[in-house]
């Protein structure tokens, strides 16, 4: 089976929820499986040391999972219309992959989650699209033949999916939200496949 990296950082939940319905949506494609991963939170004041295991949820991500995938779904909370920066040190980190050319080529899409309905979600998405591009990706939205995106009366875009949380993230992911999400993970996952048998 090949596998979609689904690749996040979540603060509040919210990131984490978008992600687990991502990956729902990718199992629903014969032969592709999910793999979840997130990244840890970092030190403003020097580099942060966490265990090499979370206490709760996925595993940590590693370069090899990035080698290793067939197609990439990237998620953020929006921080100033931007992605949070545990994900950006990250992806940061991938520069030797860069230079291998190891993720050109494959699929990509993303993802994010705001506190408030107009705080970003959109720049938010667009700038963690410009690293995929960078290393080569070929990047996948959501077109309108998703119903949900026209029906959506909290987060969502062409983009890729957005959610909007709350002020105290209390705002549980939506019908539409989920559906969106879900949606994403078949789509990215079926051009996976089809890339990879072309």
């Amino acid at each position: 089976m090949a596998e979609i990296l689904i690749l996040y950082y979540s603060r509040t939940g919210g990131t984490a929820e978008m992600a687990r319905q991502v990956a729902r949506g990718v199992e629903e494609v014969e032969t592709m499986a999910a793999r979840l991963r997130a990244v840890p939170p970092v030190s403003a004041v020097c580099e942060a040391v966490e265990e090499e295991i979370p206490a709760a949820g996925p595993p940590y991500a590693s370069l090899n999972d990035l080698r290793e995938c067939a197609g990439l779904a990237l998620g953020s909370p929006t921080r100033f219309g931007n992605m949070a920066a545990p994900l950006k040190y990250f992806l940061d980190t991938t520069g030797g992959l860069w230079l291998a050319g190891a993720l050109s080529g494959k699929p990509a899409a993303v993802f994010t989650s705001a506190s408030t309905l107009h705080g970003g979600h959109e720049s938010t998405l667009l700038s963690m699209m410009l690293p995929l591009l960078h290393h080569g990706m070929v990047v996948v939205g959501l077109p309108y033949t998703e119903p949900a995106l026209s029906a959506t009366r909290g987060g969502g875009t062409p983009y890729g999916p957005s959610h909007w949380s709350g002020l105290e993230a209390g705002n549980v992911l939506g019908a539409e939200e989920k559906q969106l999400c879900r949606a994403l993970g078949r789509r990215l996952a079926d051009i996976a496949r089809r890339l990879a048998g072309a």
